[in-house]
């Protein structure tokens, strides 16, 4: 695709920026074979599922030439286009429960419960300057503009701001502005973005969907009671003294924990219910999205036991990660091969 000033200046770009990631076809593939595209699908913690994943691809000869990535997928992708899967999958293996808390930092009035600026610094200790029209592999972030619903292809700027763009779950993080729009997660819209990788020039879209293993989604319950549950049995007369005296500090650990997680055994808490109705929209989503733009290859790690928070856990979800690629080899390379006999017998008969 050939860029005119007045295009470039539309879009923000440089001289020479539209290199490697504008929409165009151009970019060359490995050597011999067709352009292999990879949509890395959304899931927090499950994310860390793509490393393996990606790690399976390179060793076996598929790196992909083309990445689009939504959310974890755009994080982990915008790392190895950089060259810094290493770095990152160093890094996700020393998480522990505790330092994943510690890289929360919660704030009152803002657009969502965590300001993201400590995660944001660990992303440009490596990325600082990386710009996504410059990266050796073409890649695509997408984000959800607030308001409209656009869906928004990130093709070029600064990385570090592509990804936080990505990932910003609404409630949890505030959205991140750029370019006169403010944006937000974009697994609201593209959560397993096979359509982008195609648009990119990919001849094989292989996807990773991180959601494929949670079976039980979706069904219908047809005769379900509207009668209210029956209330707890009240406290008994030995019990009123102390709860009286505990009263205001149970209540208030029940309001912190209700953030994070449950307020009581039974009550989900105010960041469950938003993460838990997020991924019910993002799967409903993801499935209507790859029943009209199938990829060529679906990879679907077992993921079910691994919770969205257990970032703690990358060991685990690398390793089912890699192991859900390595299946998946035998049906890449028929994909590979047959893509291939069908591009060169239609140049056999265009140069006929």
């Amino acid at each position: 695709m050939m860029w005119n000033d007045a295009a470039r200046r539309a879009f923000g770009m440089s001289d020479g920026a539209a290199s490697m990631n504008d929409l165009s076809p151009e970019a060359p593939a490995h050597k011999g074979r067709p352009k292999i595209g990879l949509a890395l699908g959304g899931g927090a913690a499950r994310g860390w599922a793509h490393i393996g994943v990606l790690e399976v691809l390179k060793e076996a000869g598929y790196a992909p030439d083309v990445i689009a990535g939504t959310s974890i997928g755009a994080v982990v992708g915008g790392c190895y286009a950089a060259g810094k899967l290493d770095a990152l999958s160093e890094f996700a293996a020393t998480l522990t429960k505790r330092r994943v808390v510690g890289l929360m930092d919660f704030h009152i009035g803002g657009a969502g419960l965590i300001a993201g600026s400590r995660l944001k610094r660990l992303l440009e200790r490596d990325l600082t300057g990386q710009r996504i029209e410059e990266l050796p592999v073409r890649f695509v972030a997408i984000a959800t503009e607030l308001g409209t619903g656009h869906e928004i292809w990130l093709t070029h700027g600064l990385l570090v701001e592509a990804l936080r763009a990505s990932y910003a779950l609404p409630g949890v993080f505030d959205p991140v502005r750029l370019g006169g729009r403010w944006l937000m997660d974009g697994a609201l819209v593209n959560p397993v973005p096979v359509t982008a990788a195609r648009a990119l020039g990919a001849d094989i879209v292989i996807c990773v969907n991180l959601n494929s293993d949670l079976s039980g989604r979706g069904t219908t319950i047809q005769n379900h009671s509207a009668d209210p549950d029956p209330a707890p049995e009240a406290p008994g007369a030995e019990e009123r003294p102390v709860s009286r005296w505990f009263g205001g500090i149970t209540g208030a650990a029940r309001r912190v924990r209700g953030l994070v997680g449950r307020a009581s055994s039974d009550q989900p808490g105010l960041a469950g219910v938003m993460i838990d109705a997020f991924n019910i929209t993002q799967d409903r989503i993801s499935r209507s999205r790859l029943a009209g733009d199938p990829p060529d290859v679906m990879i679907g790690p077992k993921l079910a036991r691994v919770g969205l928070f257990d970032f703690h856990r990358a060991d685990e979800a690398v390793a089912l990660g890699r192991h859900a690629a390595e299946r998946m080899l035998d049906e890449i390379e028929a994909v590979v091969q047959s893509t291939t006999l069908r591009r060169d017998e239609a140049a056999w008969h265009v140069n006929r």
